[in-house]
């Protein structure tokens, strides 16, 4: 078995892919009407789809899982996120934990949830 990314249900695939474009420079791999391959192992997959194949609706802004980045620059990648995507729901804005590194956490426009932090 080899365990190939993670897969976060969207609205619209094309607007996911420019945020995460956008965002984090993550780049198309596979585009399957409405089921589409990202740089960084992430996978989207269209609400309609996911619900037909699983009998579920999503549960946006649910807290179990969140996607995990990186970013050095991480005061100009908030600053950027609050320019081009100001309706972002933050879960919370920039903090630093006991250990040093500072972090941001935040829905994308699906509700997925994401935390940036700095390297550790």
């Amino acid at each position: 078995m080899k365990y190939k990314g993670t897969l976060i249900v969207v609205k619209d695939c094309k607007k996911a892919l420019e945020f995460y474009h956008d965002m984090f420079g993550l780049m198309l791999i596979t585009d399957n009407d409405g089921n589409m391959e990202l740089s960084g192992n992430i996978f989207l997959q269209e609400e309609n789809y996911w619900q037909q194949f699983t009998g579920r609706k999503p549960i946006p802004e649910n807290v179990h899982t969140e996607l995990y980045f990186e970013e050095p620059e991480i005061e100009a990648f908030v600053k950027k996120l609050e320019e081009n995507y100001p309706e972002t729901v933050f879960v919370n804005h920039l903090m630093t934990h006991s250990w040093g590194q500072t972090v941001v956490r935040f829905f994308d426009p699906d509700g997925n949830l994401i935390e940036v932090g700095t390297p550790v």
